[in-house]
């Protein structure tokens, strides 16, 4: 499903909506059609600075986010390509550290599109080549580039080498385009996706990693030797040593500042931080140093990514003090690490949800059923989704995300609130607390 996405600005708007009806109600995957708009457009994702390609399940886009703030703190100027948006579509295209105005993205949007109008090319494509032609235009030091969806056909594959590649953590998702039968590929689910990432990785380019099961490590590793990369996996390569909220950073490539604190929460977003730094470790020179990891590590930030939200319109509806946290997290993968995140946790937790219809309910909730309070189902907007019946017989129905957090009653004491289940729920939530990303 493309991402929906609206402007206050009226000439962005219109062409967002041409955007918007170029793959209505799927996703498109394969490299001709992207390969033939790049063409079209002068190549000029062969015209790119210095690049990071970042693939994974979960955790590339605050790799991504990681990334950006450690070269920031080196006073470098970064490109940054990024999806799906949360609030405005602009967040998808930050150039040399600043998110894409509104005249330019339309200026471009309408330049690809005028491009692209008889090759049937999806909304990603064009967005992709966008983001392209921006970075090609536009000077910078650095380019940090999200995989959308998979990796071997994901429309921003067409880049030659970049300098390092990152793979994130990986589970099952995107079922019906990642798992489509096809000859020549693996036929177990979890060994088929970790082929499918390694398609980013291409001859002569550092990989970094974070740790696998063997049989999807070995999947990887065989790509890497298969196309003569280098392999710089957590565990062998790499490692992330918890203590508290804070951590070190240990590699046979040397250690990074004695120790690094986050403002993201999570064990999980420490081992983000951590594969982002073997990504800096592996790059070539200037590589950063302690002092500028440590800050950028400090600095970094990605919304909706177990955010807890501030003071606004949202929260004020729930008694003073009660903490209420935000995360995209939908899928297995994502739910257990939200479970770990409340691990200790002694208060109960009070769930607001919506999740899209191609989803599995039970990916977040059942990790998280032994410490809830409450479970309130709620739409997301826009998109085809799961009724409350999906989630069990305990769980409650709003029609808003307003009207779900009118009818909780939270003792800020004893309970916090999550609200989780879909990016596009978060979008919606940010938006109604007036928390816009930045």
């Amino acid at each position: 499903m493309p991402d929906h996405a609206s402007s206050s600005n009226p000439a962005v708007q219109t062409q967002l909506d041409r955007l918007a009806a170029l793959s209505p109600g799927r996703d498109v995957l394969g490299l001709e059609r992207i390969a033939e708009l790049c063409a079209r457009l002068g190549n000029p994702q062969l015209q790119l600075p210095r690049t990071f390609h970042v693939a994974g399940t979960n955790g590339k886009g605050s790799t991504c986010a990681y990334l950006r703030a450690i070269l920031e703190a080196q006073g470098r100027r970064v490109h940054a390509y990024t999806s799906p948006h949360l609030v405005r579509f602009n967040e998808r295209i930050r150039l040399a550290g600043t998110l894409i105005d509104d005249m330019l993205l339309a200026a471009l949007l309408e330049e690809v599109l005028d491009e692209a109008a008889d090759l049937r090319a999806s909304f990603f494509e064009v967005t992709t080549a966008a983001a392209f032609l921006a970075f090609a235009r536009i000077p910078a030091d650095d380019c940090i580039i999200e995989v959308g969806l998979g990796g071997r056909l994901d429309a921003t594959n067409i880049i030659p080498p970049p300098a390092v590649a990152g793979i994130a953590s990986l589970g099952i998702d995107h079922e019906a385009f990642l798992l489509a039968p096809e000859a020549g590929t693996p036929d177990d689910p979890a060994t088929r996706i970790a082929w499918e990432k390694a398609g980013i990785v291409k001859p002569d380019t550092p990989v970094a990693t974070l740790a696998y099961p063997p049989h999807v490590r070995n999947v990887i590793a065989a790509k890497v030797a298969d196309v003569g990369a280098t392999l710089f996996p957590e565990g062998d390569g790499w490692a992330v040593e918890q203590g508290g909220d804070a951590f070190r950073w240990t590699s046979k490539l040397g250690s990074a500042a004695p120790l690094l604190r986050s403002r993201m929460a999570g064990a999980h977003q420490m081992r983000n931080a951590g594969l982002a730094i073997a990504m800096l470790r592996l790059a070539p020179e200037p590589r950063p140093s302690d002092a500028e990891i440590a800050q950028g590590v400090a600095e970094a930030f990605w919304p909706g990514r177990m955010q807890r939200l501030g003071a606004g319109p949202l929260t004020g509806l729930l008694p003073d003090g009660t903490e209420i946290w935000l995360d995209g997290a939908h899928n297995a993968d994502a739910g257990f690490a939200l479970a770990r995140q409340f691990e200790g946790e002694t208060r109960r937790v009070h769930l607001v949800t919506g999740m899209l219809a191609n989803k599995n309910p039970a990916a977040i909730v059942a990790p998280l059923a032994d410490r809830l309070a409450s479970l309130t189902v709620v739409p997301v907007p826009g998109h085809e989704h799961h009724a409350a019946a999906a989630f069990g017989s305990d769980a409650k129905t709003a029609v808003s995300i307003t009207a779900a957090l009118r009818g909780l009653k939270v003792d800020p004491a004893r309970e916090i609130v999550l609200i989780a289940g879909s990016l596009y729920l978060a979008g919606e939530v940010l938006s109604a607390n007036r928390e816009l990303p930045e």
